[in-house]
């Protein structure tokens, strides 16, 4: 029908009257192929004369009736029909338009009579079809109202269309833009699949011309309605004021708290008077609670919030009959190399620090003793109410076990103690819990020249000790091992004696003479002359020879031998010397000792009243 009308209106503008013109009938049934081969010639060289109204006429209805194909402009066609694949589309131009069912799966709705945006995309496929497009339709309008929207401020709806790296995309007039998580909402997003589908309000905040990139935000529209808010919020704020808020968000450091549009902190140590290693243990997620206001800066942007406050202080609960030297059931809550927090009560602390869980001297870590969890009890030590300090101690539930040490550890008597630790200087060994004593380097051993203690022993040995010294009151012990033995040196006096004749091989040459191992304690010193053999040659290394003793030192463990006061007279008459000397030196050595012996037992009996 549209195109009958059209063949219609050509003709009646020709000036074509079918009753006085013989060619009428065939024009009017086919006026296209008339225009087709319409004389323009003959009309412009007037050789086919028209009336100029007429003319008129028709260039008139050419105008308001038919689209220029040519321009590249959107233009709205009405649906005229609808079939499996396409709908054809009346745009007033000499044939009807085909567009793809594709380009309208956004409006599952499209019927027969709407009107829809177009833009000529092919003026006449292969078999004459003008081919129209809807899509590009849409992206160019779309464009246009996006640039508005930006322009001017305007508050767009847009369809969420699914999430993507770093946000979700949104469908605005066709396009697809780019919505941030951080533009979500004010409050973080936990969940953004539940936006996905929702169709919202935005504000184009961007576009990115050369990338058609276009940024939306929905945040931006709420922060405008919370401005309001939070300015009347904040012109209220008074230290101490009480606020119900929302728990925005949990960190490990503290809580945020939405009082209303404005952002208060609540930090970790304000959530409870007890210990806790985490905020999550107090509160959760969009739980509303009231808070108190501590502390805010002067353009009050950061605002301090306290819980506990709103709770009495536990010290004032605290039992008041509670005093020094009771004893108390707590928790470990902390473990620090000096201690261990122990809460009492809730909210309720006490320190026991490291030297008040042993007795021992030999300080460890805290750690060696509890662990966090432990239930433990203690005594307290000092309790101070005003200051909300207690320090408590384990060791005092525990005999001290320096109350019998003179009793149990005797001087002179034998024990067997673990080694703990290591001096330049000794060794403290540990005879029982709380009992340690140190052994100078120098009662190590009998025989050994020892520089460092790591050297005879090791950490955790087992070691048999004999008290040497005992002092009470600064509590301390000094042991000794090679006392545990006898000095073998004492036998050595005698079968090592200044005169004395052992044979044994040169161990080696060193300057200024030699030294021979007599056995696995006794080396001596050879000097370089008496290495002189009779036949007059030296003494070479593992050379086996007779050596006498020339000289004895007990005290530095100094021994010298002589080959040749073997074979040598003049030698040997030296050593007669020596022996002698060391006779007379023994002889009042002996008579010293006795003397001392005799004046010890008149000062005894004098204290004991004897004459």
């Amino acid at each position: 029908m549209a195109e009958e009308n059209k063949n219609k209106e050509v003709q009646e503008v020709a000036g074509m009257d079918t009753a006085s013109q013989p060619e009428a009938v065939e024009q009017q049934q086919n006026p296209e192929q008339f225009l087709k081969e319409f004389n323009w010639h003959n009309y412009e060289e007037g050789i086919d004369p028209i009336d100029d109204q007429k003319l008129e006429e028709f260039e008139k209805l050419v105008a308001e009736n038919f689209v220029d194909t040519l321009d590249d402009e959107v233009t709205t066609g009405k649906v005229i029909n609808i079939t499996d694949r396409d709908a054809i589309i009346d745009i007033n131009a000499k044939s009807e338009g085909v567009i793809s069912l594709n380009e309208f799966r956004y409006n599952p709705d499209l019927k027969v009579g709407d009107e829809v945006e177009v833009l000529i995309d092919v003026r006449e496929d292969a078999t004459g079809q003008l081919i129209l497009s809807h899509r590009k339709a849409r992206v160019i309008m779309a464009w246009d109202r996006v640039n508005k929207a930006h322009d001017e401020g305007l508050i767009v709806n847009g369809y969420v269309k699914c999430r993507t790296k770093g946000g979700m995309i949104v469908d605005v007039f066709g396009i697809e833009a780019f919505l941030p998580g951080s533009q979500i909402d004010v409050k973080p997003i936990r969940d953004y699949d539940a936006y996905v589908g929702k169709t919202m309000e935005f504000k184009v905040v961007k576009i990115n011309h050369e990338f058609k990139n276009v940024v939306v935000s929905h945040k931006a529209l709420i922060e405008a309605d919370i401005e309001e808010q939070k300015k009347e919020i904040i012109g209220q704020l008074e230290k101490g004021q009480v606020l119900e808020g929302t728990v925005k968000n949990i960190t490990s450091y503290g809580v945020f708290v939405d009082l209303g549009g404005v952002d208060g902190l609540i930090h970790i140590t304000d959530l409870s008077w007890s210990r806790i290693n985490h905020p999550n243990e107090i509160v959760e997620l969009d739980q509303k609670l009231n808070v108190v206001i501590l502390d805010f800066d002067e353009a009050k942007t950061r605002i301090q919030l306290g819980l506990k406050q709103l709770s009495k202080h536990p010290w004032e609960a605290l039992d008041e009959n509670l005093k020094v030297g009771d004893k108390v059931k707590g928790k470990v809550v902390v473990i620090a190399d000096y201690g261990a927090f122990i809460e009492v009560a809730e909210g309720v602390e006490g320190l026991i620090h490291v030297s008040e869980m042993s007795w021992s001297t030999h300080l460890r870590s805290a750690q060696d003793f509890v662990n966090v969890g432990d239930e433990v009890e203690a005594q307290i030590l000092t309790l101070d109410r005003e200051d909300r300090k207690m320090s408590l101690g384990i060791k005092q539930l525990t005999p001290d076990p320096w109350t019998d040490i003179t009793s149990k550890y005797p001087v002179g008597s034998r024990h067997t103690g673990i080694v703990r630790n290591f001096t330049n200087f000794g060794v403290f060994v540990e005879l029982e819990e709380g009992i340690d004593g140190l052994i100078y380097i120098s009662d190590l051993s009998w025989t050994k020249k020892i520089k460092h203690p790591s050297e005879f022993t090791n950490v955790g040995d087992k070691l048999d000790v004999v008290v040497l010294e005992l002092d009470v009151e600064g509590r301390k012990l000094s042991l000794g091992h090679k006392q545990t033995e006898a000095n073998p040196w004492d036998k050595y006096e005698t079968e090592f004696a200044v005169g004395t004749t052992h044979t044994a091989a040169v161990t080696e040459i060193v300057d200024k003479g030699a030294t021979v191992d007599f056995n696995e304690d006794i080396t001596a010193f050879v000097p370089q002359r008496h290495l002189e053999k009779e036949d007059g040659s030296k003494l070479k290394q593992g050379e086996t020879a007779e050596f006498q003793i020339i000289e004895f030192n007990k005290e530095f463990k100094r021994v010298v031998a002589s080959h040749t006061a073997i074979h040598k007279e003049e030698e040997q008459q030296i050593v007669k010397q020596a022996q002698k000397k060391a006779a007379q030196q023994q002889a009042q050595n002996s008579t010293t000792m006795g003397d001392v012996n005799a004046e010890l037992q008149a000062l005894k009996d004098k204290m004991e009243g004897k004459k």
